[in-house]
């Protein structure tokens, strides 16, 4: 089995070349922001489901420490390109992948990676909140052993404080780790549920819609936390709430479909830019129309 590569194995020579790389293969409403130091970059990913092109032609990268937003209207893609990045699509029978995701320069689906290894470089949270029938602590701790840890308990129970810190959950559960995942609000499941990713501590974090099953007051603290959070790691969420995305991400990419003249509807990357940028300067009319409402 190849060894995914770390950040700290990224040579300056390899950086120098994904600069080359950048100005060559970008979207084709990508601009000069286009990130150079990547963690992750999709070179021309087309994705099936049986016979279906769910989603097709898309080139991105994913900037180091920075929060990248996927939006766009439903059916366009978003969630089928986020679980592309760690291979959950591999999970789904019917689905098969051409293209590329490199991590750290390594192309995730080549046939000596293992896929396991990357879901635990590339964690991912989901919508809802889905914490397991345990306990708090052991919620948490699954998501270290089941990623290899072989620690002593004092190193599992550190692992564990540390993991709820960082999701900002620790001082809300430290006197009833022992009491079920199921006790909790959600918004604080979800935040257990983003420990138990953290766990493995991975390298990049992956989060599809995490605060739409919340309340406002609950969806304010997840922001807050991956705001906090990219500071040790790089973020890919996907959001239906255009608002969000411009109050936590960095970068935006806008997806959009495609119909052919059979009706199939066919996922697109339309335009890739720092948040900022296209939110007020859209390159693309399509964007144009899509954040002002007069589309999708």
């Amino acid at each position: 089995m190849v060894n995914l590569p770390t950040a700290r194995q990224t040579t300056r020579e390899t950086m120098e070349d994904t600069q080359t790389q950048a100005a060559t293969a970008r979207p084709a409403a990508a601009t000069d922001s286009t990130p150079a130091d990547a963690v992750m970059r999709v070179e021309g990913l087309n994705v099936y489901y049986g016979d279906f092109l769910a989603v097709k032609d898309v080139t991105l990268r994913f900037a180091r420490h920075e929060i990248t937003a996927l939006i766009g209207p439903s059916g366009c893609g978003k969630s089928t390109v986020l679980r592309s990045l760690n291979r959950m699509n591999d999970l789904i029978p019917s689905a098969r992948v051409e293209g590329a995701v490199f991590f750290n320069d390594q192309d995730i689906y080549d046939p000596d990676v293992d896929p396991v290894e990357v879901r635990r470089r590339v964690g991912m949270v989901f919508q809802k909140p889905n914490p397991f029938p345990k306990s708090i602590y052991e919620n948490v701790a699954w998501g270290a052993r089941i990623n290899g840890f072989k620690g002593k308990r004092g190193e599992l129970d550190d692992l564990v404080e540390r993991a709820l810190r960082q999701a900002a959950l620790w001082d809300e559960v430290k006197d009833k780790l022992h009491e079920s995942g199921y006790s909790l609000s959600g918004g604080q499941q979800q935040r257990l549920c983003i420990a138990r990713a953290l766990a493995p501590n991975p390298e990049v974090l992956l989060m599809d819609e995490p605060a739409s099953a919340l309340d406002p007051i609950a969806t304010l603290r997840i922001e807050e936390l991956m705001l906090s959070l990219k500071e040790q790691y790089t973020i890919i969420i996907v959001t239906h709430n255009m608002q969000q995305a411009g109050r936590v991400s960095d970068r935006t990419a806008f997806f959009s479909v495609e119909v052919d003249e059979r009706g199939q509807r066919t996922g697109k990357l339309v335009e890739f830019d720092l948040t900022d940028k296209l939110f007020t300067q859209p390159a693309m009319k399509e964007t144009e129309d899509y954040i002002t409402g007069r589309f999708g």
